[in-house]
């Protein structure tokens, strides 16, 4: 009975450190283990850890290395959160350029399809009275919907791909390439903004394709988070995320009234992409040649064997039909619907029921955003720096709401957390979760609704604060979500959630700004009806989430 006492601390006492050394980017556990069978039951050591990998002192094979040598999340940190800035103060001069050079390319139409047809040339940071037309409108939210169809369908596909790369080939370097597709997009939108009457508006969306070939900002920022595992530990990992969370809505909220202001001040929006176009170039250079590498030249090549092994062991045909046919998209989405002993009808409810949730609430963030954007426009005649407030206004909310609102409540209710009552058994979500989440989805479908009953720009912008507060369902969703699967597939079910989203980004903004086009003419609102009611949906779904739905050892495939 010793012996076997003896041998079960021995195991979960590695178990734990192999476990810390994956963590931390240093060799692969699932080879650790496999050594493991060959040496001696009995561990000479004296180990009382009794297996707890949260009491390990972190293995870190990078501790020798000089400091720039070392990776760190910080090193990632600073030059996303300039990357999130900018990104952030793109969106609403991007989509007025392309309003811009479609009303000049429509007024063009006029001009020759009727004669002595008369406007005032578009003057591109002017008010531009001549474009508040219902067709213009239509024509700008058809060619967003183009754009964003065309990055979202690439972005699915090569998304997956690059977060495979970056387990085989480094972080850093798919990082890099990430950026390389939004480099180039900036170089063509200057190039049409620069040169209207020679460079036709339809370069935008080999733009746009650029950007999803590479992955757009979206696969970025998936293997930053990736960035950020390999640098810290399981019970610090969150941490890090929420920085990361941080600096991207704090980007969102500040870069729109920055990039405004540059507008005003320069004259001209060409300004912002320009800086776009060096922060870009920088992050490249950053990431791809100075930024610390978080995976060792071990486990890459590892990891690079462990799939040549895989390959050869599948016969992988070299003919690329056959590997077309071999595709399965829903594959990854079994995770959500556990079986065999353990699971219950219970459980695999709960996991439909708050991916869906998820799910409809990305769905409609992706399809609201650039419908906004486009309506406000029309609807109040907001230029550039008008937008970028209304934005900034609307995301300062939702940072306050995620890192202020979010976790005062939650340590008032949870009270201080305790790193050390740790337990390895998840019991699913419990009843302040789903307060959460309700409540969140709640102020979602007010918000909206607000949206769809505002005749004035103050209404608009109080909607959208409203509808900000809904952001702290997203993280209360996702860590709901892991609470129902064991801790060793909670990659994967993010991975099953992340094709969801990619899916959403896809079907969500088609829909949504089909909806707007067909009834921008007779009744422009009729888009945030829909939306509200998608909100409305998710809201009875919600109700629907048991509390506790414990988990045994159900199988998962």
């Amino acid at each position: 009975m010793r012996a076997q006492v003896a041998r079960a601390s021995s195991s979960n006492s590695r178990a734990g450190q192999y476990n810390t050394v994956a963590a931390r980017g240093g060799i692969d556990a699932d080879l650790l283990h496999e050594a493991d069978e060959d040496q001696p039951l009995l561990n000479n050591k004296k180990d009382g850890s009794g297996g707890d990998d949260e009491d390990e002192p972190p293995v870190d094979e990078f501790a020798g290395l000089p400091w720039y040598k070392r990776p760190s999340i910080y090193w990632v940190l600073v030059p996303f959160s300039i990357l999130a800035i900018s990104y952030g103060g793109i969106i609403t001069p991007r989509v007025n350029l392309i309003i811009n050079l479609l009303c000049r390319e429509y007024l063009d139409e006029q001009k020759t399809a009727i004669p002595g047809f008369i406007a005032a040339p578009v003057v591109f940071d002017g008010a531009n009275p001549q474009c508040q037309v219902a067709e213009v409108e239509k024509r700008s939210a058809q060619f967003t919907l183009y754009g964003n169809l065309i990055a979202g369908l690439l972005s699915a596909i090569t998304a997956p791909k690059l977060g495979a790369l970056s387990d085989r080939y480094g972080r850093c370097k798919m990082i890099a390439i990430t950026s390389l597709g939004s480099l180039s997009g900036d170089v063509i939108t200057i190039m049409a903004a620069s040169n209207p009457e020679t460079f036709s508006v339809n370069w935008i969306l080999l733009g746009f394709a650029l950007d999803g070939i590479c992955g757009s900002f979206t696969t970025a920022f998936a293997i930053v988070h990736a960035y950020a595992t390999d640098c810290t530990t399981p019970a610090f990992r969150s941490v890090a995320f929420a920085m990361f969370h941080g600096c991207l809505f704090t980007g969102i909220a500040a870069g729109p009234i920055l990039a405004g202001l540059i507008t005003r001040s320069t004259g001209t929006p060409l300004t912002v992409f320009y800086i776009m176009l060096g922060v870009h170039i920088f992050f490249l250079l950053f990431m791809g040649f100075i930024a610390p590498e978080s995976l060792s030249k071990g486990r890459q090549q590892i990891a690079r064997d462990k799939h040549e092994s895989l390959n050869s062991a599948r016969q992988t045909s070299n003919d690329w039909i056959d590997q077309l046919r071999s595709i399965n998209l829903v594959a990854p989405l079994k995770v959500m619907w556990p079986t065999g002993p353990g699971s219950t009808p219970e459980l695999r409810r709960n996991l439909i029921l708050l991916a869906a949730v998820d799910t409809l609430m990305f769905g409609v963030a992706m399809g609201s955003m650039t419908v906004i954007l486009i309506y406000v426009r029309f609807q109040f005649n907001w230029q550039t720096y008008e937008s970028g407030v209304f934005m900034s206004i609307v995301n300062t909310a939702r940072v306050l709401s995620l890192f202020v609102i979010l976790p005062t409540i939650t340590r008032l209710v949870r009270g201080k957390p305790n790193p050390h009552a740790m337990s390895r058994k998840h019991h699913g979500s419990d009843y302040f979760d789903l307060m959460v989440i309700r409540t969140a989805v709640f102020f979602d479908t007010v918000g909206y609704l607000g949206y769809t009953l505002a005749r004035q720009g103050s209404v608009m912008i109080f909607s959208g604060v409203v509808a900000s507060l809904g952001g702290m369902g997203s993280p209360t969703l996702q860590s709901a979500l892991t609470k129902h699967v064991p801790p060793e597939k909670t990659g994967q079910l993010l991975g099953a959630l992340g094709l969801l989203h990619a899916l959403a980004r896809v079907v969500a903004p088609t829909i949504f700004q089909t909806i707007f086009i067909a009834t921008v003419e007779s009744f422009r609102q009729t888009v945030f009806v829909c939306l509200t009611a998608t909100f409305g949906l998710a809201f009875i779904f919600a109700w629907f989430v048991k509390p506790n739905g414990e988990l045994g050892d159900a199988k998962i495939d």
